[in-house]
């Protein structure tokens, strides 16, 4: 068997879902950590979007410049799997490419630092976010709020913050938690706050034809958040929104075993928004939830094609 190269980012949170991937690999296969440090190998690459952080993504070309170089990297064969946040990963891959396997996803809830609550607020707050989502979904519950750039790995905005340039910010509860950190936080349910499609999960991209290293990615493969994934990645790709757009899906299992889906379209301004739901009796499989997905994708589209933008 080659040598498995492992593309990420470098920021620590990236590094540290490449170890997850690393040791869960590792286990899988039933290497020792003396015949994982032999198959694998992490290699480093520098994002454009880690290298622009003095503008919003979205004016810069949008959440796919976190992964455009690893999959220039997959593309070259100077890696073989890329490890992704899936948040950032857009809805439609290059040709040659696919995601074969998911982690198990961790909390996919927004935390809000700050503030015990939104309502909690004080009037005209300034909230440190980028992100057109969160920007649009606290403007739709108060649009007194004032949203000011926050860019940075999550070390970075939890610094800006008590520095003061914001009163409150929104962080992915699956980061801190991922990273070990800590800092007073309100979990934002996603029934009152809907996360982005594959918040909280990390996933393995592949080069299609590599037979080899696609059955040994999806030895990891965690089964509900790959179903869960491919349900809120189908409606992302129907709805067809570009990086400057403010969608936000959510699917899973609930307490009863039924199987739902979430999506909402806003303004970018939070002064409009479109929310689709649908149900099935019991989880699907990965078919099943794509097709599922793209059902309510072209639903909620056709209701909401002029807040697309």
């Amino acid at each position: 068997m080659r040598r498995i190269r492992i593309g990420t980012r470098g920021s620590p949170l990236a590094l540290a879902q490449a170890h997850e991937t690393w040791g869960r690999l590792r286990d899988a296969q039933g290497w020792s950590e003396a015949e994982a440090a032999e198959r694998l190998e992490l290699v480093v690459i520098k994002t454009s979007g880690d290298k622009i952080t003095d503008r919003p993504l979205a004016e810069a070309g949008g959440k796919g410049l976190f992964v455009k170089e690893l999959e220039e990297a997959l593309f070259e064969a100077r890696v073989d799997l890329a490890v992704h946040s899936m948040k950032d990963v857009p809805g439609v891959l290059p040709d040659g490419l696919a995601i074969v396997s998911a982690l198990p996803r961790e909390d996919a809830r927004d935390a809000l630092i700050g503030a015990p609550s939104v309502a909690a607020l004080a009037k005209g707050a300034r909230v440190g976010t980028t992100s057109p989502r969160r920007a649009a979904a606290l403007l739709h519950q108060r649009p007194d709020l004032v949203m000011v750039l926050f860019r940075g790995n999550v070390q970075t905005r939890l610094d800006k913050l008590a520095r003061g340039e914001a009163d409150a910010t929104l962080l992915a509860m699956a980061g801190l938690n991922r990273l070990g950190l800590t800092p007073p936080v309100a979990p934002m349910a996603p029934a009152d706050f809907l996360p982005a499609a594959g918040q909280g999960v990390v996933g393995i991209e592949c080069r299609s034809g590599d037979a080899e290293t696609v059955a040994i990615a999806r030895s990891i493969n965690h089964i509900p958040s790959a179903v869960a994934l491919a349900a809120e990645r189908a409606c992302l790709a129907a709805l067809d929104g570009s990086c400057r757009s403010a969608i936000a899906i959510h699917a899973g299992v609930e307490a009863d075993g039924g199987f739902a889906l979430r999506a909402e379209v806003y303004a970018l301004d939070g002064s409009e928004r479109e929310e689709s739901h649908r149900r099935l009796a019991a989880a699907p499989d990965a078919d099943e939830a794509s097709r599922f997905g793209r059902a309510l994708g072209e639903e909620l589209k056709a209701r909401a094609a002029r807040l697309l933008s």
